[in-house]
């Protein structure tokens, strides 16, 4: 019999050569998150961060069904008070900004559904694929009765646009991926049986690119969210100060190709 200590499920960090793996397991939940499982993924972020030998992060759910499912919604029965969901969307917020502002290039692969929290960590990553049939969406005026951040949404308006944001919140609406797709939200689609190849397709484009590059553009646009006109000279110094930038100009005259070393 599981008891509620073993019912927290886990936030798994892999590494495979440059690629980092982040897997939510908890699959006979759909990968709902507990505090447990939040705090494991801030911790394998932390990891991670300043770790130059990590090139790509990938962010799964465990078991095929889903990517995360939300909170547990179990975990909001102790609530008490507005109070309870100022913290609680504050502690979210802190979660998602660590995935934000990890230097390497992030992608999300969604097999199943991206719900509520789920949906708020898949939009956090640079790139999001999913299988065929796979729903996305925040239905709580229709489930909950709560509400998201205005820096949650704005979060979303941003990749989404404002019209598909007012759909999923206001409508409740679960649109698939291949709608999605056809919005920018997703990369790519595929079959279940052809996710994995996306997977490894996508990670292999990443790995072949300049890493300095990705880094500093990754900053420059977060800063960007919330800065119209942002301070970037440290940015622009750091990439054309690079060793990359220098063996990428005598490469390119030479014609060979590039051997990025992120430095």
């Amino acid at each position: 019999m599981t008891s509620p200590a073993d019912d927290q499920g886990a936030v798994h960090l892999r590494r495979d050569g440059a690629v980092a793996h982040l897997i939510f397991d908890r699959p006979h939940a759909r990968n709902a998150m507990t505090w447990t499982m939040y705090e494991g993924m801030a911790a394998a972020c932390d990891e991670i961060m300043n770790d130059p030998t990590v090139r790509v992060a990938v962010f799964r759910g465990e078991g095929g069904k889903a990517f995360v499912a939300g909170t547990d919604i179990a975990q909001f029965l102790e609530f008490s008070s507005g109070d309870d969901g100022l913290a609680y969307e504050d502690k979210v917020e802190t979660y998602l900004a660590r995935i934000e502002r990890l230097p390497m290039p992030t992608i999300c692969v969604v097999e199943g559904w991206a719900v509520g929290g789920g949906m708020a960590i898949a939009n956090a990553c640079d790139f999001r694929i999913a299988t065929t049939g796979s729903r996305f969406g925040v239905p709580i005026a229709r489930t909950l009765g709560n509400c998201l951040s205005a820096q949650n949404l704005r979060g979303l308006t941003e990749t989404l646009g404002l019209p598909m944001v007012k759909r999923m919140l206001m409508l409740a609406e679960m649109p698939e991926a291949e709608e999605l797709l056809g919005h920018g939200y997703l990369l790519a689609v595929a079959e279940a049986e052809g996710i994995d190849a996306l997977q490894d397709e996508i990670v292999g484009k990443l790995l072949g690119h300049a890493p300095v590059t990705m880094q500093v553009t990754k900053e420059a646009l977060r800063r960007l969210g919330t800065d119209l006109n942002p301070d970037d000279r440290d940015l622009i110094h750091r990439a054309y100060g690079s060793h990359d930038f220098k063996h990428g100009v005598e490469s390119f005259v030479a014609k060979q190709k590039p051997d990025w070393q992120g430095n």
